[in-house]
């Protein structure tokens, strides 16, 4: 598989990282919640020669620092809590968060979830674009071939917006449960579209021009992951009673 393909299917698993770094954090918290907390002890300080009579009058007196009250106990990480009843608890935080709620419409869900995706889009996307624009002047592409370039990328947002929301319709990609095995499949599907992107690309770009790109660390796939309107998608259907 081509170096661009498995950077696509590593950007087609951002979404999973999100939901692994749910279990993740609650890992954290219960190991910094576990792991005791010694304070240390001041450094002992030589003792000040013996001072004049007048001359401590005159200095100032030193008042004791005041102990900061130690932070309450945190209770976000429930005690006694397994590892498999922490992954069903985050599975339901996702579900809250990702899937559609009790009632919800399509379109409501939208105007909830999709200004969420879209806020943490805009800095990898003012990242990967300035990225495009030092790689392309380094390998000297025209403006006639970057806008050959984005007219390509058109179509392969569509394709990749198109398998996407019918990888959420037939539940292979769920907001509800875990299906590794779905995300997987659907990496490996994603990762063949934006391959074939790199299709398109060189009949634009010259072969020294995609080379001198790839030098210089600027990967399409990565591109094309953080650039897909990703807030046109569908919304899933309902969770099934």
């Amino acid at each position: 598989m081509a170096r661009a393909t498995w950077l696509a299917v590593a950007t087609a698993l951002a979404a999973i990282s999100i939901w692994l770094y749910l279990d993740n954090r609650a890992l954290r918290a219960e190991l910094a919640h576990r792991a005791p907390v010694v304070a240390a002890a001041p450094a002992p300080q030589a003792a000040p020669p013996p001072a004049s009579t007048a001359a401590r009058a005159a200095q100032p007196i030193a008042h004791a620092a005041p102990v900061p009250p130690a932070l309450p106990e945190a209770a976000s990480e429930p005690r006694g809590e397994t590892r498999m009843d922490r992954r069903a608890r985050r599975t339901e935080e996702f579900a809250q968060t990702f899937g559609r709620l009790d009632g919800e419409s399509a379109e409501d869900y939208k105007a909830r979830v999709m200004p969420m995706i879209s806020a943490g889009l805009i800095a990898p996307r003012l990242k990967i674009e300035e990225a495009r624009r030092v790689a392309q002047e380094k390998a000297h592409v025209t403006p006639e071939q970057s806008a050959k370039l984005d007219k390509a990328f058109d179509k392969v947002y569509s394709d990749v917006l198109d398998f996407t929301n019918k990888a959420v319709a037939d539940g292979q990609l769920s907001p509800y449960e875990r299906n590794v095995s779905g995300w997987l499949e659907y990496a490996g599907g994603l990762g063949g579209l934006l391959n074939d992107a790199n299709g398109q690309i060189g009949k634009i770009l010259e072969p020294a021009q995609v080379r001198a790109m790839a030098d210089g660390g600027f990967e399409w796939g990565e591109y094309l992951g953080l650039k897909a309107p990703w807030e046109q998608l569908q919304a899933p259907p309902p969770k099934k009673p």
